[in-house]
């Protein structure tokens, strides 16, 4: 899927070359009393491995959590304040650990007023990780991802608004944040509406919602994968689409498990 959560080679090579040159800064100038804990070199280690561990944790991880969750329509409310919390504890021990090795120790703080104050710089981190993430998200809807023309850019059926190139077959909606992934034989694209609005505009269209976030049509699908206790479709041009348990049933009296499990 072209949902973007994969960085390019070269954005991911930046951002490891601009947190290694605010390590080396930081070293030199020693900010948080650290000027006063071990010569240069030491600092400038301490620093920069302590960045990289901050945005692989919270550049890269954190991202890639929140366009997880953005897909599958989870509240920020509900995931973020534990994801940072729980995010926080292991740069805590590498920030701590690398402390007590490479510089002259803590000072006297414990543990616990060492994860509170990482805890305060991870919220204030993972703000500007989240926002940045939420922009590039608009500006991905705001292109649609074409450069195509829409022939009806305010319908009320997500179909009118696909670039033209994409056609009229839907194979499944996939619900990314506040707007709608509509996915067709020749692509996706993001379209401005909520999954109800987008499954309502496809009335004349058979299909059934398998998921939260998810709705699929019936003749886009041609099989079915069980891993343990999940279920997920396999539809047309190799996409899948995850099932809950709650619409196991659902789907089963509608007659579409028996066609895949005779």
């Amino acid at each position: 899927m072209e949902s973007g959560t994969r960085k390019p080679l070269s954005t991911l090579a930046a951002a490891f070359v601009l947190s290694t040159t605010l390590g080396v800064v930081l070293g030199v100038i020693g900010p948080f009393g650290s000027y006063l804990s071990g010569d240069l070199i030491q600092r400038v280690v301490y620093w920069t491995v302590s960045l990289w561990a901050g945005w692989l944790l919270f550049g890269l991880a954190l991202s890639n959590l929140y366009r997880m969750a953005a897909g599958q329509g989870w509240p920020l409310w509900a995931w973020g304040p534990a994801a940072v919390a729980l995010l926080t504890i292991p740069i805590a021990a590498i920030t701590r650990l690398l402390v007590d090795r490479i510089l002259s120790g803590a000072g006297g703080v414990g543990w616990l007023e060492w994860y509170g104050q990482c805890l305060i710089i991870s919220a204030l981190v993972s703000g500007l990780v989240l926002w940045r993430v939420a922009a590039a998200l608009r500006r991905e809807a705001s292109r649609g991802e074409a450069v195509e023309e829409v022939s009806s850019p305010d319908s009320a059926d997500p179909r009118d608004r696909l670039p033209r190139g994409l056609g009229r077959e839907v194979l499944c909606l996939q619900m990314e944040d506040h707007y709608v992934r509509v996915h067709t034989p020749g692509g996706s694209a993001l379209v401005l509406m909520s999954l109800g609005q987008a499954v309502a505009g496809l009335g004349d269209l058979e299909g059934m919602q398998t998921h939260r976030s998810w709705w699929v049509a019936r003749d886009a699908v041609e099989g079915a994968v069980e891993d343990g206790r999940n279920l997920r479709l396999k539809l047309k041009g190799g996409l899948t689409a995850p099932v809950s348990r709650a619409r196991v049933g659902a789907l089963r009296a509608a007659g579409w498990l028996e066609r895949l499990f005779p």
